[in-house]
């Protein structure tokens, strides 16, 4: 597959209840085309996701707003633009990352969470000096990480639950 340059599509998802801010490096190939995050079908940050707060599984763009907003997490991406092949993290190029200090500005964010090792090395390079604050790196819930199982991901993505305290409604 070519590589070629990717703009960032779509906006973060926060509010000024957002506790939590999780990011990945940049939206797949499908996440574009859908217009909205994670949305492989065979990715797993949904079906994680539901199964820690115990809620169902949104489905649409519109749900996922809605149980993201209600869970108190804030949604983005590490870069605003990169030289990408496909969905393949390995192959970033030329990384322009998003400033994330409207969201923090707006929002009481307890901790920042990085969707896998290229959005934690991205977010150590680009981001933390723009925001002083350390990540904390979770495994990737992309169909290509196959060696990490649904109960190591429940496991790992279960401290989101811990920072966001009880759901909105």
């Amino acid at each position: 597959m070519e590589a070629a340059l990717v703009t960032h599509a779509f906006e973060p998802v926060y509010d000024q209840n957002s506790r939590v801010l999780v990011l990945g490096t940049m939206p797949s190939p499908a996440s574009r085309q859908n217009g909205f995050y994670y949305s492989h079908p065979r990715n797993r940050f949904w079906p994680v996701a539901a199964q820690v707060f115990e809620a169902p599984l949104p489905r649409t763009p519109e749900e996922k707003r809605v149980f993201l907003l209600a869970h108190r997490i804030a949604l983005w991406d590490v870069l605003a633009s990169c030289v990408i092949a496909g969905a393949g993290d390995a192959s970033i190029r030329q990384p322009v990352a998003n400033d994330l200090r409207p969201i923090l500005r707006c929002a009481d964010i307890a901790a920042i969470f990085t969707t896998g090792a290229k959005a934690h090395s991205l977010y150590q390079r680009w981001c933390r000096p723009q925001t002083g604050l350390d990540d904390i790196p979770l495994p990737s819930t992309s169909p290509a990480n196959c060696r990490c199982t649904d109960q190591e991901l429940l496991r790992a993505y279960a401290a989101l639950a811990r920072f966001c305290g009880r759901p909105r409604g």
